[in-house]
């Protein structure tokens, strides 16, 4: 009686350690994707978009059979790793927004992944200020406004969304410290334009 269960506890400790070391492949490809974003290096990013996909197939063809392995947690972080970096590369090129369906991750790790690419968003927000791309900086503010009113419409338990009301809570700070960002730049461009024109005249 003991081999058949040893057997089956041998196969799903194999497929944990094959699906945690494609995890761990795909967050560092995310985190590096996220990177080439801020650097302004789309091909790049796509390019470890796409190897993370690959990455994280690998783990969900890993634990499919082992379900109870599936939902200990390192998968949903991963998927979520994913979609976050995927729909932060469509947030600043401004693409649609692909489902989680279309993905291949669940719900739950794509709205959190949403609420941090949204977050994601203000540092290209600062990079393009500092760059004097003022209407840039507004488009991305926009595209961060509209992220967050779809996600505090999510009113469901944590047990269902993976704890979104928190990653929504910390979005709305980063989007409120980003907006007072803006303003206050597209208040300075103005001074500084009203000088320049008392200037000449």
């Amino acid at each position: 009686m003991a081999e058949p269960l040893r057997a089956e506890l041998d196969a799903a400790h194999r497929a944990r350690e094959v699906a945690l070391a494609a995890c761990r492949r795909t967050v560092r490809a995310c985190g590096r994707a996220i990177r080439a974003v801020h650097r302004l290096e789309p091909g790049t990013a796509r390019e470890l978009v796409a190897d993370a996909h690959a990455a994280l197939g690998e783990a969900q063809d890993a634990l499919r059979p082992h379900p109870h392995v599936a939902f200990a947690g390192f998968l949903h972080d991963a998927e979520k790793e994913y979609a976050e970096a995927l729909l932060t590369v469509a947030l600043v090129a401004g693409d649609p927004l692909p489902d989680h369906q279309e993905i291949g991750v669940g719900l739950a790790a794509w709205l959190n992944g949403l609420a941090e690419a949204a977050s994601e968003l203000r540092r290209h927000l600062l990079d393009r200020l500092r760059a004097g791309e003022l209407d840039r900086g507004e488009h991305l503010l926009v595209a961060m406004e509209d992220v967050y009113d779809l996600l505090v419409t999510i009113d469901y338990p944590d047990a269902l969304t993976g704890g979104l009301r928190r990653a929504s809570d910390a979005l709305r700070a980063v989007l409120e410290r980003s907006r007072a960002d803006v303003t206050t730049t597209v208040l300075q461009a103005r001074l500084q334009r009203a000088i320049e024109s008392t200037q000449q005249a």
